[in-house]
């Protein structure tokens, strides 16, 4: 809704809609809707500001084992492609004592697993300080490393995630810190979108093709055990069949344990979508495909290094697809399936992998 053309498109095509709020405003959806319902009226309320972070709004859980924080609002990257720093405005970090405070509730409640949020959650506090607007210490939280590591000392936590932290704020001390936290997942998602220098340039992400490769050599030598996840676009305007190339030839460099795969698409509002040069939809379809046969005959290759060895797995709960089997994520986010009792939902625990199938590995409960 802090697109002004969605905004018209609402109050044309769908009349009978009372409210139109936007992202900075959905504190205020109860106090609008009694509004409406008292006054007999339609509202709109959508500002065009960065916006305050309100705390203390009710969140509704999917989950009892693994729970998301947000831990900063907005975004001041201007990718391209996206459209967020437009919609959800500039960087805002929550408090430290607001986050650790959230989490260790969680704690209490049972939680288990804890994924960070943000746009870029790597630049934690980061904007605060260029703004000398440092909140008032709390453990030592300075920034997202010690971010980490607090959440690290936090009893009752057994896993920490997070999504998605930016390659070009990815400083030595996150790495330190993922290395020497028992709790942080070795799995760390780090967004590539190209594999190719001159189309990075275009997307505006502010890193070479072999800046991105020397990160992720220097953090492979100094994390133990680290897999990494990433996203592409493919098809992004002007991208040549050769550019495309480099972006296969980075993810068989890197051999990525899970790869998200897009086809651009344009957005009204950014400048990609005025960019000259879009890439055909046959085209762009023919790159994905290839790409993802490159992926899954990784994936493939990957699966078979876990197969007979010894995975710590939290238990999610029943398996989707046959309500007789448990299913639960090893450290690297891989699913695995197994027969067990249902006491063991919500608890970490050691299986042995029996064998892979793709998109999933079988596991058996040690005696």
């Amino acid at each position: 809704m802090q697109e002004k053309h969605i905004t018209d498109k609402i109050k044309q095509s769908y009349p009978f809609v009372d409210i139109i709020f936007g992202t900075h405003t959905l504190h205020k959806f109860p106090e609008n809707l009694y509004k409406v319902i008292q006054e007999k009226r339609k509202l709109e309320d959508v500002i065009d500001i960065e916006g305050e972070i309100y705390e203390g709004l009710p969140i509704k859980r999917d989950s009892k084992i693994k729970a998301s924080v947000t831990i900063m609002n907005g975004c001041n990257n201007f990718c391209s492609y996206c459209i967020v720093p437009y919609v959800r405005g500039r960087e805002r970090s929550r408090t430290p004592k607001a986050i650790l405070e959230e989490v260790k509730e969680l704690a209490k409640e049972g939680y288990k697993e804890i994924t960070l949020l943000g746009q870029n959650v790597n630049s934690y506090l980061k904007i605060e300080k260029e703004k000398n607007k440092e909140f008032e210490a709390y453990e030592g939280i300075n920034s997202f490393a010690t971010l980490l590591r607090a959440i690290d000392k936090i009893e009752g936590i057994e896993r920490i995630r997070f999504v998605s932290p930016h390659p070009k704020d990815f400083t030595d001390d996150v790495i330190a810190a993922i290395a020497e936290c028992d709790k942080v997942c070795k799995l760390i998602h780090l967004p590539l979108q190209s594999g190719n220098t001159k189309v990075l340039k275009e997307m505006n992400r502010k890193y070479s093709k072999e800046q991105y490769l020397s990160l992720v050599q220097k953090m492979k030598s100094k994390i133990p055990n680290l897999t990494l996840s990433t996203d592409i676009i493919v098809g992004f305007p002007g991208e040549t069949d050769k550019e495309f190339e480099d972006t296969l030839d980075v993810i068989k460099t890197v051999k990525f344990e899970q790869v998200y795969m897009f086809i651009y698409s344009r957005r009204v509002g950014t400048p990609g979508d005025k960019m000259e040069n879009q890439i055909p939809k046959e085209k762009k379809h023919k790159r994905f495909d290839k790409l993802k046969d490159l992926v899954e005959s990784q994936i493939e290759e990957n699966n078979q290094k876990y197969v007979g060895t010894i995975q710590k797995v939290l238990v999610d709960g029943k398996s989707k697809n046959n309500p007789n089997l448990l299913s639960g994520r090893t450290d690297s986010n891989k699913v695995v399936i197994f027969k067990g009792s249902t006491d063991l939902i919500g608890k970490m625990i050691e299986l042995k992998i029996i064998s892979e199938h793709m998109w999933y590995l079988k596991g058996q409960i040690q005696e």
